[in-house]
């Protein structure tokens, strides 16, 4: 799923030249991203319109990936879709925008994961879901972003159990930042101020100030660009976790990934929060706080 950009269009592509028959799910099937998967491997990429949070573009996919295997099975499903919106306090972010990310990182991949399923077990292929580090490092202003990704990493890891019995492994792969258009653009950035500023109510934003909202925009903004800007780490953990023959149950691609990682289980939980808030801090703080 999510093969418009990023990862999933990358992954598709390296998949697809190493001669594996892929199913490209995308959003846009008239978008960019598609037209490149279909004009660079129109043999080996089918693409397949997708809104991973339409039940009945799900159910109508599976249809056509069912016709198109015939009694083979399904090999591989990589859940890669995902969404992030403009970090913020828990205090600034709205309901909706906790619903829609639950919706979009969460609930979609299980309910792909469900609606394939019986294909996955007919060829006992695999299952890979793209977490991330997010979801198991306490950052602030990451609250619903990180919940979204803590819940199918613990998603992940109890499907793996119970897909032993059927001769299916289930891989969970949390990357650190990565450079991909999950971040957005400009135009994004300034919608996300507009909506920050009408969407909080006058005695919070009072308390918060505006310097401080523009200052969270421009903290993702920043945080665009000193991500790592080659994906192939992930690219690699991903191909691995789907076609070698001794996958990991775990991949954390990504420099400083399991020092991160180690960190959240060995560091006392003062000293780990002091250390990841600093981190994320942004360069203004809330206007009452100030004073």
């Amino acid at each position: 799923t999510g093969c418009d950009t990023g990862f999933g269009h990358a992954l598709a592509l390296r998949l697809a030249r190493l001669g594996v028959q892929v199913f490209a799910g995308v959003l846009d099937p008239k978008g960019p991203g598609a037209q490149s998967l279909t004009k660079q491997e129109p043999e080996r990429i089918t693409v397949l319109h997708m809104d991973v949070t339409d039940p009945e573009h799900i159910a109508r996919v599976k249809e056509q990936v069912k016709k198109q295997l015939g009694d083979k099975g399904l090999w591989g499903l990589v859940n890669n879709a995902g969404l992030l919106l403009c970090p913020v306090d828990v205090e600034l972010q709205t309901m909706s925008g906790y619903r829609r990310l639950m919706e979009v990182n969460f609930l979609s991949a299980v309910a792909v994961t469900q609606t394939f399923l019986p294909l996955i077990r007919r060829a006992k292929g695999r299952v890979v879901n793209i977490s991330s580090l997010a979801g198991e490092v306490p950052m602030p202003h990451y609250s619903a972003y990180s919940s979204t990704k803590a819940a199918l990493s613990s998603f992940s890891r109890i499907l793996r159990m119970e897909m032993l019995q059927w001769g299916v492994h289930v891989a969970l792969i949390q990357p650190t930042g990565f450079k991909t258009k999950i971040f957005g653009s400009s135009e994004d950035f300034s919608r996300y101020q507009q909506q920050l500023l009408s969407d909080t109510s006058p005695d919070v934003l009072q308390d918060y100030g505006p310097d401080y909202i523009s200052s969270l925009v421009h903290y993702l903004a920043s945080a665009s660009q000193k991500v790592l800007q080659d994906v192939t780490p992930v690219l690699e953990s991903m191909e691995h976790a789907l076609l070698s023959t001794r996958p990991k149950a775990l991949y954390s691609p990504g420099q400083g990934a399991g020092c991160c990682l180690f960190s959240t289980d060995s560091c006392p939980r003062p000293r780990l929060t002091g250390s990841f808030g600093a981190w994320s801090k942004t360069r203004v703080g809330p206007a009452r706080s100030r004073t």
